[in-house]
């Protein structure tokens, strides 16, 4: 099992900055897992945002975020972060960290295939 912990979300003005961490702990994240962050407003379905291959680093990003978020990890701290620029009140939403260990490329935008799942942090872009 993979429990994931999710911190950093808040209430920001258009323009702003924000950094999400998403901790991983219960099984040592090997090379193949896939971590990705994914966020779901009241009555839009869960929209992927970002993904990041644990070994290789290798990313991908959702047409909406490309050029303004990035997705990173820090192995020694088993932690993962979505730098997010130039926030929008798109934006908005909970944003959720997910992980599984089987993933190809074609897959990663899928909430479905994932196993793991953070509870979730608020982002609210706007007064």
């Amino acid at each position: 099992q993979v429990q994931l912990v999710e911190s950093g979300g808040g209430l920001v003005q258009p323009g702003d900055s924000l950094r999400l961490s998403c901790t991983a702990s219960g099984r040592t994240m090997t090379n193949n897992y896939v971590m990705a962050w994914f966020r779901q407003s009241p009555g839009k379905e869960r929209e992927f945002v970002a993904g990041i291959k644990w070994g290789g680093g290798n990313t991908i990003y959702g047409e909406s975020v490309k050029g303004r978020f990035a997705i990173s990890r820090d192995k020694a701290k088993n932690t993962v972060y979505l730098q997010m620029n130039s926030l929008q009140e798109e934006d908005t939403g909970v944003y959720f960290c997910a992980a599984d260990g089987t993933l190809i490329l074609s897959s990663w935008r899928q909430s479905r295939m994932y196993d793991y799942w953070g509870q979730g942090t608020q982002v609210t872009v706007g007064s």
